[in-house]
C-alpha cells in the first residue's frame, strides 16, 4: 500500500505542490556572460565648407577617383580571381572605372559553401561578448578612420551626394552595427520562467543556424549590404555574401573593416557572382539555412520558388527574409499644409534620383490644393541641380546604370505619349546616366505610372475631387501590389485617425505629416508586406532573432522517485 506522503512527492505539471527533495545536481548550463552597454544613433556630419570632415572626404575622393581598385573573391580568407572580369563604373561618368572585380565560378561557390559550413560551428562557439566587442569596434572604425573611405566609395561608385552618402554609408551603417549588437545583448537577458528554480531551471540559448546564410544585397544602400551580411553572422551564422555589381567598392570597404576587427576567415565569404548562377547554387545546396535579400520582386520570387522546389533536399527549412521595394505614396488631405507637402515630396521623390525603396512615386492631391501644390513643386524642381556628386552644390546625380536608365526613360516616354509631363522629362547618357527629376499628371489613377515601381526620379500626381476623399483613400490601398511606405498630410485630426486605420495594411512604415523616406535604425525599423517583402523590420529589436535557432534546456536537480501521479490513488480507499 502506498502512503499519502509518497503520493505527495509527485508534482503536477505546474509544480505548484512539488515536494522538493535534497538537491543532488548542480547546474551544468553556462549562461552567457556579457557586459551591459547602451547605444545611440550616430550624428550626421554637416560637411560645411572648410570643415574637417569635408577636407578629409575630398582627400578620399581624390584617392579613389584616380585608381581602379582590384577586388578579389574572398573565401575562407583566401583571395581568388577568375576569367569572369567585371568593372564597376561611376554612374555619373561611365567611362571612369572605380573597381575591377571577378564573378565566382560554380566551383568557387561550392567551395564557399563548404567553407562556410565548416566555419559556422567554430564561430557559433565564440562567446557573444567577443562578438559584441568586434561589432562595436567596427562601428568605432566606421565613425573614425574608415568614415570618409566609406563615403567616398559610395559617392563615386553609386553616385550619392555627400549628404546621402553620410546618411547611408556612415550613420546608418554604424547604427546597424551598434544597435544590432545592443538588441542581441538585450535578447540574452531574457530567461524562461522557472517556477521552483531549486528543483528545476529553464534556460534558452541563441544558436546560429546549421549550414549557411546567403546574403544578396542591393546597390542603393551601402548600409544594407553591411546589415544583410553581418547581422546573421553576429548571431552565430556563416554567410555567403553576394554584393551588387554596382556597389562592389563600398561593400568591400565593409568587408575589410570586419577583417581588421578580427572576424575569423570563412564566417563571411565575399563572392561577387552572376545572379542566376548564385541563386541556383545556393538553392540546390542541402546546407542552405536562410536567404537575406534586398532587391526586385521577380528575383525574390525566383529564389523563393527555387527553394520550394528543393525543399526536400534541405537539412533544415530555410528562413527567407526579403525586402523588395514599393510604390510609395503621399496622400494630401484638403486641410494639409501646402509648404510641408511640397518640400517633403521634393525630398522623398527626388533625393538619390528616386532610387530609395521608400521613395515617393505617386501623390494624391485634392482639387482645392492642386494649383498651389503644382506650382510649388514645379518652382522648386526647377532649382534642383543635377550633376556629379563630387560637386557639393548638386541635389542629386545619375541613376545607377544603363539598365536603370533605359527602364526609367521608358516610363517617361509612356508619360510623354499618354499623360501630361508638367516638369522635367529629359534624360541623357552621353557622359553619365542622368535623368531629370520629372513630374507627371494623370487623369487615370490606375495608369501604370501609379501602379508600377519605377525606381527613378519620376513622380506621378493624381488630382481627386474633394468630394471623393474616401473613395480615393480606398484607391491608395488597393491599386498596387506593394505595401512599403506611405505618408498622409492633414491638419484635420479626425481624418488622420480615420486614414491611419483605413490605410493600416497599405504600408509597413507609415508617416503622418512627413515624407515617406528617412527611416532611422532603432527609431523607425524598416520593412513592408504584400509584394514589398516579409516585413522583418531591419533596424528593430526583432530582426536579430530571425537569424537564430534557439534551444531551450530544462535542467532538473531532484531525483524522479516514482512514475505515478497522486490522483491515481493506487489501491487506496477513500477512508485510508
Amino acid at each position: 500500500m502506498i502512503s499519502r506522503r509518497v503520493l505527495q512527492t509527485h508534482c503536477d505539471r505546474s509544480m505548484k505542490h512539488m515536494f522538493i527533495q535534497q538537491r543532488w545536481l548542480n547546474s551544468v548550463v553556462r549562461n552567457p556572460i556579457f557586459e551591459d552597454f547602451s547605444v545611440k544613433n550616430e550624428p550626421i556630419l554637416g560637411y560645411n565648407k572648410g570643415s574637417k570632415e569635408r577636407r578629409t572626404l575630398e582627400s578620399s575622393l581624390k584617392v579613389y577617383a584616380k585608381e581602379t581598385m582590384e577586388i578579389p573573391i574572398v573565401i575562407g580568407g583566401q583571395e581568388y580571381k577568375t576569367d569572369r572580369v567585371v568593372y564597376q563604373v561611376m554612374p555619373h561618368d561611365h567611362n571612369q572605372k572605380v573597381a575591377k572585380f571577378y564573378h565566382a565560378t560554380p566551383e568557387l561557390l561550392q567551395k564557399a559553401i563548404e567553407t562556410a559550413v565548416r566555419a559556422q560551428r567554430e564561430w557559433e562557439r565564440v562567446p557573444y561578448q567577443e562578438k559584441f566587442d568586434m561589432w562595436l569596434k567596427a562601428a568605432d572604425l566606421m565613425t573614425g578612420t574608415w568614415r570618409q573611405r566609406l563615403n567616398a566609395t559610395t559617392m563615386l561608385g553609386q553616385s550619392k551626394t555627400v549628404i546621402q552618402a553620410e546618411i547611408d554609408a556612415s550613420a546608418e551603417l554604424i547604427d546597424f552595427f551598434r544597435f544590432n549588437a545592443f538588441f542581441a545583448k538585450e535578447l540574452l537577458k531574457y530567461e524562461p520562467i522557472s517556477q521552483v528554480p531549486e528543483a528545476c531551471k529553464n534556460h534558452i540559448r541563441y544558436r546560429g543556424m546549421e549550414g549557411f546564410v546567403a546574403a544578396v544585397s542591393p546597390f542603393n544602400f551601402t548600409a544594407i549590404g553591411g546589415n544583410l551580411a553581418f547581422t546573421p553572422a553576429l548571431m552565430g551564422n556563416s554567410v555567403l555574401w553576394k554584393p551588387s555589381d554596382t556597389a562592389i567598392l563600398s561593400n568591400y570597404m565593409i568587408f575589410q573593416i570586419m577583417k581588421e576587427v578580427g572576424l575569423p576567415p570563412g564566417v563571411v565569404n565575399f563572392v561577387p557572382s552572376d545572379g542566376p548562377l548564385f541563386g541556383n547554387t545556393i538553392t540546390t545546396s542541402p546546407h542552405l539555412a536562410g536567404i537575406n535579400f534586398t532587391g526586385s520582386v521577380p528575383t525574390f520570387q525566383r529564389l523563393w520558388r527555387e527553394a520550394g522546389e528543393n525543399i526536400g533536399k534541405y537539412k533544415n527549412f530555410p528562413k527567407l527574409v526579403g525586402e523588395c521595394g514599393g510604390k510609395n505614396y503621399h496622400f494630401v488631405h484638403p486641410s494639409a499644409d501646402v509648404q510641408s507637402v511640397v518640400h517633403a515630396t521634393i525630398r522623398s521623390a527626388f533625393e538619390f534620383s528616386g532610387q530609395k525603396c521608400s521613395a515617393c512615386s505617386r501623390i494624391y492631391v485634392p482639387e482645392s490644393l492642386w494649383s498651389e501644390i503644382k506650382s510649388g513643386l514645379i518652382e522648386n524642381m526647377k532649382e534642383l541641380k543635377i550633376g556629379p556628386p563630387t560637386d557639393m552644390s548638386v541635389f542629386t546625380s545619375a541613376v545607377i546604370d544603363d539598365k536603370a536608365f533605359t527602364r526609367i526613360s521608358s516610363y517617361i516616354n509612356h508619360a510623354r505619349k499618354n499623360l501630361n509631363i508638367l516638369q522635367g522629362g529629359t534624360y541623357d547618357k552621353k557622359v553619365g546616366y542622368f535623368v531629370e527629376p520629372t513630374l507627371v499628371q494623370t487623369k487615370d489613377p490606375c495608369d501604370k505610372m501609379m501602379q508600377e515601381e519605377i525606381f527613378g526620379p519620376v513622380l506621378t500626381a493624381y488630382v481627386y475631387p474633394d468630394a471623393k476623399l474616401n473613395e480615393t483613400v480606398k484607391l491608395v490601398d488597393e491599386s498596387t501590389p506593394y505595401a512599403l511606405t506611405g505618408a498622409i498630410f492633414a491638419q484635420d485630426e479626425a481624418f488622420l485617425i480615420e486614414a491611419s486605420e483605413s490605410l493600416k495594411y497599405s504600408t509597413g512604415n507609415f508617416y503622418i505629416n512627413d515624407r515617406s523616406t528617412g527611416s532611422v535604425v532603432g527609431q523607425q525599423p524598416f520593412g513592408g508586406a504584400r509584394m514589398s517583402g516579409t516585413n522583418d523590420k531591419a533596424g528593430g529589436p526583432h530582426y536579430v532573432l530571425k537569424w537564430s535557432s534557439p534551444q531551450v534546456t530544462k535542467e532538473t536537480f531532484t531525483r524522479t522517485t516514482d512514475w505515478r501521479y497522486p490522483y491515481m490513488n493506487f489501491g487506496l480507499s477513500e477512508s485510508t
